[in-house]
């Protein structure tokens, strides 16, 4: 796929999935309104800050990376022609899904809206299931033995502390 190509579609992957995910789902539950904390609580908002403002540049940077080193999208339908194994993808396997967590969870702490919470583990619960029985098997049929040392090598959901420089 062309680069031009891969960026359009990763663009709009990016405003479907992330953007219904972590951004309208959690409007339609919240409506994005704050409630009251006490002033001890304070911090947690902060936390929300940099939880939000780090999952939406982790979001990006990986979608941009499936346009350029993947020549491709994250959607299942335009898959990526190369391995993504770069960048965040070093660290862990799924960096993604771990910052669309990070954004859910963080306006549930800015917001103190403990909905988001039970929402985000219900994310997680689909996350999980759709990399265990689809992405995991397709990844495995597309890239074959470079993907499973990827997988052997680099963690699904716990960063490892240094990076992976295989493949």
């Amino acid at each position: 796929m062309r680069r031009p190509l891969a960026a359009a579609g990763s663009a709009a992957f990016l405003a479907l999935a992330p953007g219904l995910v972590a951004g309208l789902v959690p409007w339609w539950l919240t409506g994005w309104r704050m409630h009251h904390l006490p002033a001890v609580l304070v911090p947690l908002r902060v936390t929300g800050v940099l939880l939000v403002a780090a999952g939406a540049v982790v979001v990006v940077e990986a979608f941009v990376r499936f346009a350029t080193e993947g020549r491709g999208t994250p959607a299942p339908v335009a898959p990526t022609e190369q391995l993504v194994v770069g960048g965040l993808y070093r660290y862990v396997r799924n960096p993604m899904y771990l910052a669309v967590l990070a954004l859910i969870v963080g306006q549930a702490a800015l917001l103190a809206q403990p909905v988001l919470l039970w929402y985000a583990s219900f994310v997680t619960a689909c996350v999980v299931t759709f990399v265990k029985l689809y992405e995991e098997p397709a990844l495995t049929r597309q890239f074959g033995a470079q993907y499973e040392e990827y997988r052997a090598a680099v963690p699904g959901w716990w960063p490892r502390l240094r990076p992976w420089d295989g493949v």
